[in-house]
């Protein structure tokens, strides 16, 4: 393999490219290896892609857009061996929550949690209400966050962290009205001023934070 692609850090974007460009016509199209990204995390990866400013890293399970300046660089398996691998989040899919919740900042037990409240880690999962996926999407929301396939784990999961993301920053870091918001709607916190009297939805608030609140996994 080219002796450039084992250098474990790249100085500049530039040679970081470079360096996966020659990576990538030189390595099996089977073989795993690791993204680095800025933050420390290391993703396990089976392949990876430039498009513009962002990066696509593909794992098993799908894949996920990364800024092109958070990945220091992409290391061969066989040279990672030595090095612990950072832990995923609890449960299934744990790869596409580290990667979601580092792109957006959130904390990945967050994400867990209401993955196990929305559907269970079922990703073809169909509510009443038309929600769908892992996270629970509705088709509107879907379509706002560039979703092409609502049950793809990978797009779901970008999607409904960016979605989650939003409804914070709208709320000013409020989790108890963002909860509330992703499940009965914007709309219904302003009617209300607050958490929506829903049965449902108080429970949703309740079960999520108190999770979050205790120390045991999902």
């Amino acid at each position: 393999m080219n002796s450039t692609y084992r250098m474990r850090r790249l100085a500049t974007p530039i040679a970081l490219f470079a360096t996966l460009s020659l990576a990538a016509a030189a390595a099996p199209a089977a073989r795993a290896d690791y993204a680095v990204l800025r933050s420390g995390v290391r993703l396990h990866i089976t392949g990876y892609e430039r498009t513009g400013g962002s990066v696509r890293l593909t794992m098993s399970g799908g894949s996920v857009n990364v800024p092109a300046d958070e990945l220091v660089s992409v290391e061969p398996e066989d040279q990672f061996a030595s090095l612990p691998p950072a832990p995923l989040a609890d449960g299934p899919y744990g790869n596409l929550i580290r990667a979601a919740a580092l792109k957006h900042g959130l904390d990945e037990k967050l994400i867990t949690g209401v993955i196990a409240v929305e559907s269970n880690f079922n990703p073809r999962a169909v509510s009443r209400k038309k929600a769908q996926g892992l996270m629970q999407l509705i088709p509107q929301t879907a379509a706002r966050y560039s979703v092409t396939n609502i049950f793809d784990p990978a797009q779901n999961i970008e999607a409904g962290t960016h979605y989650l993301k939003d409804l914070l920053e709208k709320y000013r870091g409020n989790l108890s009205l963002a909860l509330a918001a992703y499940n009965a709607g914007p709309e219904m916190v302003e009617r209300y001023g607050g958490i929506p009297p829903f049965p449902e939805t108080q429970k949703y608030v309740r079960l999520i934070t108190a999770r979050l609140a205790s120390t045991s996994t999902f």
